[in-house]
C-alpha cells in the first residue's frame, strides 16, 4: 500500500468518490427514464466545449465542457418541449456536431495551448493526473448534485418513472426535465476525468443498473449505486496501478464484470428458488 503516500493517489481516490456520488445519484435516473443514449450525446458534445478551451488558453478545460454540456441539455430539452423533431435525432446531430467542433478547434489552437493537453486523457481517462484545482471543480459540481437532487427527489422521480402522469398531477414537468438534463451535463463533466468522454455513460449507468437488480426502490437504488460505484471506481485504480493497466478502462472492465457476474448470478438464484417452489423454470421472465 506504499501507492497511498503518493498525494496523485490521494486525489484520484477523492476523485474516485466523488464520481461515485455524483454516478450513483444520477445515473438510476438515467437508467429508469432509459436515457442511456442522452448521457452518451451529452458526454460527446461535451468535446467541443473542452475543444473551445484549449483553443482559448483556460486553464480549466472542463469549464469548456460543462458549458457545451449544459448546451446541449437545454437544447434537446427545448427541442423536446417547442418542437416536432424527435429527441433521439436533435441527440445524434449536437452528438457529431460537439465532437466535429472539438477536433476542430483544438487541431486550430495555437501550439502554446497544447502542452500538457493529451487528447488520449480526454478520450478514456486521466483520474492518476488530476490536479487540485480539478478536485475543486469536481467537488462543486458534485455538491450542486446533491443539493439539487435532496431538494427534488419526489418530483425528479415523478418525472422519470411517467412524465405524463405528473404532467396531470400538476408537476411542471417541462422545467423539471431541464433540471434533469442538466444534472446529467454536470454529472458528465464531472466524470470526463476520472474515465473520458468515451467511457463516461459506462459508469453512469452500469452502477445504477446493477442496484437495480436487487432493489426496485429509488432510495436503495441511488445508496447501493453510490457504494457500487465507489468500490468499482477504487477497485479500478488498485488494480491498474497492481497491473500497470489504464484507470479509466479499468474501472470501467471492473464494472461490467461486476455487472455480469451479478446478472448471471441472480438468474440462477430466480431459477434455483423457483424449481424449490415447484415452478416450471420455463415461466422465469427476463
Amino acid at each position: 500500500m506504499d501507492i497511498l503516500q503518493y498525494v496523485f493517489f490521494q486525489r484520484a481516490l477523492i476523485a474516485g468518490m466523488l464520481a461515485a456520488v455524483a454516478c450513483g445519484m444520477v445515473g438510476v435516473y438515467i437508467v429508469v427514464r432509459r436515457s442511456v443514449f442522452l448521457a452518451d450525446g451529452i458526454s460527446h458534445a461535451a468535446f467541443g466545449g473542452i475543444g473551445l478551451a484549449v483553443y482559448l488558453g483556460w486553464s480549466q478545460l472542463l469549464l469548456g465542457g460543462l458549458l457545451a454540456s449544459l448546451a446541449m441539455a437545454v437544447g434537446v430539452g427545448l427541442a423536446g418541449l417547442r418542437t416536432r423533431l424527435r429527441e433521439d435525432s436533435v441527440i445524434g446531430i449536437l452528438w457529431v456536431m460537439g465532437m466535429a467542433l472539438g477536433f476542430v478547434f483544438i487541431y486550430k489552437a495555437p501550439p502554446k495551448n497544447l502542452l500538457g493537453v493529451s487528447v488520449n486523457s480526454l478520450f478514456f481517462g486521466n483520474i492518476l493526473y488530476i490536479r487540485e484545482s480539478d478536485l475543486y471543480f469536481m467537488a462543486i459540481l458534485c455538491a450542486v448534485i446533491i443539493v439539487v437532487v435532496l431538494l427534488l427527489f419526489k418530483e425528479l422521480v415523478a418525472v422519470s418513472f411517467d412524465e405524463e402522469y405528473a404532467r396531470i398531477s400538476g408537476v411542471r414537468t417541462g422545467v423539471l426535465s431541464l433540471v434533469l438534463l442538466g444534472l446529467v451535463a454536470l454529472t458528465v463533466v464531472l466524470l470526463i476525468n476520472v474515465v473520458g468522454v468515451f467511457l463516461v455513460v459506462a459508469l453512469l449507468t452500469i452502477p445504477a443498473a446493477m442496484a437495480g437488480l436487487f432493489t426496485y426502490n429509488l432510495r436503495k437504488m441511488m445508496i447501493l449505486a453510490i457504494v457500487l460505484g465507489a468500490v468499482f471506481c477504487l477497485g479500478g485504480l488498485f488494480v491498474s496501478n497492481a497491473f500497470d493497466l489504464p484507470s479509466g478502462a479499468t474501472i470501467v472492465l471492473l464494472a461490467g464484470s461486476g455487472f455480469g457476474v451479478s446478472f448471471i448470478g441472480k438468474r440462477m438464484w430466480v431459477r434455483l428458488t423457483t424449481v424449490k417452489e415447484g415452478t416450471p423454470p420455463t415461466t422465469i421472465q427476463g
